[in-house]
């Protein structure tokens, strides 16, 4: 099944949350936080403005973000956890 934002929106795939501390501990799923960062794989046409005009969207496909802990909604498409948040919710692109 393929996934299309509407307007501003983008879909997200969350990177997996780490297992292990920078100690070696290993973490149980329970004491594991959300992850913060994921991966755009889809953006929306950008939000359309009173002109009629289209915005510009300033992120795109395969761009790696960070977003609020409670950013966006929680979905899950053919068994992978997605995130679909607007624009205005990411709060940076990890540059490499």
């Amino acid at each position: 099944m393929k996934l299309k934002p509407l307007e501003d929106r983008v879909v997200v795939k969350p990177q997996q949350a780490e297992e292990k501390t920078a100690g070696g501990i290993v973490l149980p799923g329970s004491a594991q936080e959300k992850p913060l960062m994921g991966k755009i794989v889809a953006i929306g046409a950008g939000k359309l403005l009173e002109n009629g005009a289209r915005g510009e969207m300033s992120v795109k496909k395969g761009d790696v973000v960070l977003y609020g802990k409670y950013g966006g909604s929680d979905v899950e498409i053919d068994g992978t956890e997605y995130k679909i948040m607007r624009e205005s919710e990411i709060l940076g692109v990890v540059e490499k």
